[in-house]
């Protein structure tokens, strides 16, 4: 199976995969009491929102620049990749 973050093509199609690092941290309980309120209200699991702020943080790799946005748009329709274009009002 390959490993780092990407396409691959495996028995049944395409296929994607990402490498997860695991990482402890301190920050203040004011802080963490926020960001699980919002994780919920967003709908997310508190990592989630933490790598949606970290990838928000970050410079766009400039090889995938669109990356950046990838995961931040949510329309709560789970078929909403079939009519992208309504979703974005294009």
């Amino acid at each position: 199976m390959p490993t780092g973050y990407g396409p691959w093509l495996c028995g049944i199609g395409l296929a994607y995969t990402a490498l997860m690092v695991r990482i402890q941290f301190r920050i203040p309980q004011d802080e963490h009491d926020a960001a699980k309120r919002e994780a919920e209200r967003l709908g997310i699991s508190l990592a989630e929102f933490v790598r949606r702020a970290v990838r928000s943080a970050l410079p766009a790799e400039s090889s995938r620049p669109w990356m950046r946005y990838a995961g931040m748009v949510e329309s709560g329709d789970p078929a909403s990749s079939r009519h992208i274009d309504d979703v974005l009002g294009w």
